[in-house]
């Protein structure tokens, strides 16, 4: 789990390409646990948590440079 501190150090880039590389990680373990029965059922909530957190961060700074802007 990424801490805050990692989240707000990074660049934006670095951001959505860590969001694109989460979320094609969630998408190959929910097909590979599709047939068979979950077996980390907690390794796919903690995905979608740091998912949740890295565009939250995404988030704030655009509305922080709307608000600059305006």
């Amino acid at each position: 789990m990424a801490k805050k501190t990692d989240i707000t150090k990074k660049s934006t880039a670095d951001l959505v390409k860590d969001i694109t590389e989460k979320r094609e990680g969630l998408r190959k373990i929910r097909f590979s646990t599709a047939g068979a029965g979950a077996k980390d059922v907690m390794k796919v909530r903690n995905t979608r948590k740091e998912i949740a957190r890295l565009l939250t961060e995404l988030n704030v700074r655009k509305s922080a440079l709307n608000t600059a802007v305006k």
